[in-house]
């Protein structure tokens, strides 16, 4: 392996081209025995010796234990996967409410669904290094936990506690995202594509049930919109019951080995463009998460009935985003998949532009299909233009740092603009612009290319 950040390499044929068992696709964080053939730990060592063991306990790493891939742990991706969403779409049918609730123009309203958003790309590159230093599972534990606290928080009668809890609710999320490719990365290294195809779709699942059940909620339980918001704890709960099990596994295994930490990610190109795609399909997914209801009911739409439309362009997004994991994984270039979701992407704004309310069936279908495949290929194209855990991790916490942190200004520019020109045809033909944009970085990143680094032990 090339000790020097090289040019992003193409991907050769074979096992680990295709996202299966290679060498290459197995590396795990490194014991403190090196093995006869390695050379010992020195700290006196050169950054040329310390790069020859990284690369040499590397290729020695074990393959994933059978047991890792076991029926809990496929329950606790399943689970973690559903909370990612849920708590962020939830919201979006009772924006209205909530600004009417607490006096906020349309501007400041936009901040309940931005500040989450802009806190998934603040916290995001800490991901990593939390990875590092505490493992994985016991991470992702705490993230759960941080979102649940956040739920509840944004419970409490008090703007000051709306968006408090939204801070909290993005950056556990934020955790989230950033290990979950990782963790399918490493624990699943001859099923990435399915596995990832799963963890997409879930994800989806739980913006889609979030999205159509909170207003029914509302209006079931009574007492109104903070029970809508705070039921969705109960899935984070039960998420942590189930992941619990996944950290009383890894702790038993003994101490944290070293790790093999890789640096140059954010010198590569290729890593800037997977960047870019993950940042600009988000930010027209949040635009549409934040502000779909409140156009359509804008246009002379029942708050329900907005509500529905959008709940079904969010079940319009799961078959989508399976198909597109599945058909990436099989893909050796994806660019044909980037062209098909960001043009159904692009054909639902082109709808709200020209007609908001005649064609909304018609255009949530299309965003539906459109988005639910532009987030897989997104997601899919982390893990599959990283060799190995180790670089999934820091791209995906590149990606999702600034990704996240582009598509929280998404929301709010359309808010702003809004509010502005009084109307919503400039957001609209803004987000086509962007369409545009997402396409060309999807291009580059869907090459079969892998992002090289160096690499270090810690």
């Amino acid at each position: 392996m090339n000790r020097e950040t090289a040019a992003d390499a193409p991907i050769s044929d074979g096992p680990a081209a295709a996202g299966g068992q290679g060498a290459v696709h197995v590396a795990y964080p490194v014991g403190r025995r090196t093995g006869p053939e390695c050379p010992a730990h020195d700290r006196s060592s050169t950054a040329a010796d310390r790069a020859d063991r990284a690369d040499c306990a590397l290729r020695a790493a074990p393959a994933a234990p059978a047991a890792a891939g076991g029926a809990l742990l496929i329950a606790g991706v399943v689970l973690v996967s559903l909370n990612m969403r849920a708590a962020l779409s939830g919201v979006s049918p009772l924006v209205g409410e909530l600004r009417a609730a607490y006096g906020l123009s349309t501007t400041t309203g936009s901040l309940i669904t931005a500040i989450p958003v802009l806190f998934l790309g603040v916290v995001s590159p800490l991901a990593p290094a939390l990875a590092r230093r505490f493992g994985n599972e016991l991470a992702l534990l705490a993230a759960l936990v941080v979102l649940t606290c956040g739920i509840a928080l944004r419970t409490v009668w008090s703007t000051a506690a709306l968006f408090a809890g939204g801070m909290l609710v993005g950056s556990g999320i934020a955790v989230l995202n950033v290990l979950m490719p990782s963790i399918v990365k490493k624990d699943f290294p001859g099923r990435t594509a399915a596995m990832m195809g799963l963890y997409s779709t879930t994800m989806v699942c739980g913006a889609a049930v979030a999205a159509g059940t909170s207003v029914p909620l509302e209006n079931a339980i009574g007492h109104g919109w903070q029970p809508a918001l705070g039921v969705w704890a109960l899935l984070s709960l039960a998420a942590i019951a189930v992941w619990l099990p996944q950290v009383r596994r890894t702790r038993a295994a003994g101490p944290l080995p070293r790790a093999v930490k890789a640096r140059g990610v954010w010198r590569s190109g290729l890593a800037w463009l997977v960047t870019g795609f993950m940042g600009l399909q988000s930010l027209l997914f949040y635009v549409v998460l934040a502000w779909l209801p409140t156009m359509l009911t804008d246009d002379g739409m029942s708050k329900g009935t907005a509500a529905s439309v959008f709940a079904f362009s969010t079940v319009c997004q799961i078959p989508a985003s399976l198909g597109a994991s599945l058909l990436a994984g099989r893909m050796r270039d994806q660019r044909l998949l980037v062209l098909v979701a960001m043009g159904l992407t692009g054909g639902g704004y082109v709808g709200l532009l020209c007609a908001p309310t005649e064609g909304a069936w018609l255009w949530a279908a299309l965003l539906g299909l459109g988005q639910g495949a532009a987030v897989a290929l997104a997601l899919t194209l982390i893990v599959m233009r990283s060799p190995d855990p180790q670089v999934a991790a820091q791209l995906s916490g590149m990606a999702q740092a600034v990704g996240y942190a582009l598509a929280a200004f998404g929301p709010l520019a359309a808010g702003a603009f809004a509010d502005a020109t009084g109307g919503w045809t400039v957001p609209m033909a803004v987000m086509l612009g962007l369409v545009g944009v997402a396409v060309a970085c999807g291009l580059g990143a869907a090459r079969p290319r892998h992002v090289r680094v160096t690499r270090r032990i810690v």
